[in-house]
């Protein structure tokens, strides 16, 4: 977001970075809340967010992607207007094959794959990454789509808040 500079007391020309809007808003309203720059400007407005969370550890073995997946699942049931992007890179990748089988009782990151996607949840898997793996024409978890770094890219842009697990 682009603030012009001042004391806070002050309103300022806000930029918002979803419609690229300004508006003259008091930047204090902005930071002593938890609003988006979207909210501010559009008051009676839905509010959203675009969250992205990268992986990079394999979907077992440790616990990084399924709290990752945790993560998202959460932010989907508390805050259902929220966009949540996952992208899966490196060994990550093997979180979106399909067909995952787990002792019962264990975790299973299809099926949270598929809770997230199925929330409107996009999920994303690095091309490169599976390529490397051999994983390419493996069949997929439903909703998860073989990506690239030009997406990623673009999804950073827009993220609000990037996390990486």
């Amino acid at each position: 977001p682009q603030i012009a500079q001042n004391d806070g007391l002050k309103p300022s020309f806000v930029s918002c970075n979803r419609c690229h809007e300004l508006k003259l808003v008091p930047i204090n309203a902005f930071f002593n809340s938890l609003l988006t720059l979207h909210q501010i400007h559009h008051p009676g407005g839905k509010a959203h967010m675009n969250i992205l969370i990268l992986i990079n550890d394999a979907p077992y073995g440790t616990e990084k992607a399924y709290n990752a997946f945790r993560l998202a699942m959460a932010l989907q049931k508390d805050h259902p207007t929220v966009q949540v992007n996952v992208f899966l890179m490196a060994d990550a990748v093997g979180c979106g094959i399909a067909n995952q089988t787990t002792p019962q009782g264990y975790y299973n990151i299809e099926r949270m794959v598929k809770s997230v996607a199925s929330h409107g949840g996009k999920i994303k898997a690095c091309g490169t990454c599976a390529d490397a793996r051999g994983i390419r024409n493996i069949q997929l978890a439903e909703g998860v789509e073989i990506s690239n770094m030009a997406e990623l890219a673009q999804w950073t842009i827009e993220a609000e808040k990037v996390f990486t697990f």
